[in-house]
């Protein structure tokens, strides 16, 4: 598909490049969202980006988190896991709105408005960010094969490499089939845990006490530690690049009136997507604290060691198998949205343009690679460690894309009359504050601890 130079968004003059060329290029503007359309209509039009962004806030780095909190601090661990989703409720807007205004994505406004060097720093910091997620879902989907099939973890680490297979199909397809794709597996993930939920009969008035923040989790510093680590694990870099350009799939009227309703409709699509992954978050935290934490199993942090207690304790053999298939699930979903983000940020950031399948096998390659030397090496041990370490890397790319995206979004010259407001500027910083600070506090105590 070529782009006409009418088509593409007009430039801002706060900019030190012109436009080129949007990310996506096979996807930009191939969904159309007239005027004259109802309100319910265009809604439903809009609905698709924001659970694409919401899978990366419930992969399977997100999990180890979870049950580590649930099982030794019960419920009280819930009010984290509601500020963090609440952080990335903002920011995600922020990058729908800088998509919309600008008609850049963030890698784009990056490279339009930093020095080359500073870009290419910025760029091999977000891939090694990608790397590391695209090592967590290699973990995690491995995992699952080997819990649900008794499929070694070496071999399920090199089956993962298969799904390159799975992105070259979806690629000829229409873009909402793969936003189909995605919110089916979601709702089958929110399925098994509304089971988990159910059978296991959680307290629901330490539950809602759970969401309200407690001083103990300043004050315990184990509790702490696995506070940030969820709040690190939540807010993931490479979902701010992808949901920046992924809202340009909608072909909208570029104009101030136009664009504003875009912005409302991706915020609404967003806010509820996050809220779904809120609630897989959560139920992760809850189960934990109802069936290991209540049963006096406080150091359950291993997925494996969950998928092997719930069963029993519950009294239930479907337990289990549903913990590992919505595992699976989650894995996949977000090996789908990781390969589109790499492409956006590779594309974004250098104009380099790459066939997506090279581009999955490259990233999937150095994935794989430290994956099957640590599952030869270490057993199942080193590869919950290598689990761990993908969060960290992870934790240290935050501030590099969080912080460009707040400077660009408050940028009158960049985003004209869609600037943020201050209120909106003033909460952006702080939650930028928090993120940093406490990943900051996470490393190091991931390195001196």
């Amino acid at each position: 598909m070529t782009i006409s130079d009418e088509s593409m968004p007009k430039s801002q003059e706060g900019w030190k490049q012109p436009r080129k060329t949007p990310s996506l290029q096979e996807n930009y503007q191939t969904i159309p969202v007239p005027r004259e359309w109802p309100w319910w209509r265009k809604m439903l039009a809009f609905a698709g980006p924001g659970y694409l962004v919401a899978v990366g806030y419930m992969d399977p780095g997100n999990w180890a988190t979870g049950l580590a909190g649930g099982s030794a601090f019960g419920y009280t661990l819930l009010s984290v896991v509601l500020l963090s989703n609440l952080m990335a409720i903002l920011l995600q807007s922020l990058a729908g709105k800088l998509g919309v205004a600008t008609g850049r994505d963030l890698a784009q406004a990056c490279r339009d408005h930093f020095s080359y060097p500073v870009t290419i720093v910025l760029w091999i910091l977000c891939e090694i960010a990608i790397c590391a997620c695209d090592l967590a879902e290699v973990i995690g989907s491995a995992i699952a094969l080997n819990l649900l099939f008794n499929i070694p973890l070496i071999g399920g680490v090199c089956l993962t490499a298969l799904d390159v297979l799975l992105i070259m199909y979806f690629q000829k397809l229409n873009f909402r089939y793969i936003e189909a794709f995605v919110m089916a597996l979601m709702t089958l993930i929110a399925g098994c845990f509304w089971f988990e939920i159910v059978v296991s009969q959680p307290d629901v008035s330490a539950i809602l006490q759970g969401l309200i923040p407690q001083s103990s989790l300043v004050l315990n510093p184990e509790m702490l530690y696995i506070g940030i680590g969820i709040i690190g694990a939540t807010v993931m870099p490479h979902n701010l690049y992808l949901h920046s350009s992924i809202v340009q799939t909608r072909k909208y009227p570029d104009d101030e009136e136009g664009k504003r309703e875009a912005i409302k409709f991706i915020n609404i699509d967003s806010t509820v997507a996050l809220m779904l992954a809120f609630f897989i978050n959560a139920a992760i935290v809850i189960v934990a604290a109802a069936v290991f934490h209540k049963n006096g199993h406080n150091e359950v942090a291993e997925i494996e060691d969950a998928y092997r207690l719930l069963s029993p304790l519950l009294n239930v053999p479907l337990a289990s198998t549903l913990f590992a298939l919505a595992l699976l699930a989650s894995g996949q979903n977000s090996t789908l949205t990781g390969t589109m983000a790499g492409q956006i940020v590779m594309e974004g950031f250098l104009d380099i343009r790459l066939k997506p399948w090279v581009r999955r096998l490259l990233t999937r390659g150095l994935a794989i690679i430290p994956a099957i030397i640590c599952v030869v090496l270490y057993g199942e041990r080193g590869v919950g460690q290598l689990l761990i370490l993908s969060q960290v890397v992870l934790s240290f790319q935050l501030g590099f894309a969080v912080i460009p995206l707040i400077w660009f979004t408050g940028d009158r010259k960049k985003m004209g009359v869609f600037v943020n407001s201050v209120w909106v500027s003033l909460l952006a910083w702080l939650c930028a504050m928090i993120i940093v600070g406490l990943n900051i506090k996470y490393l190091i105590g991931f390195f001196y601890s």
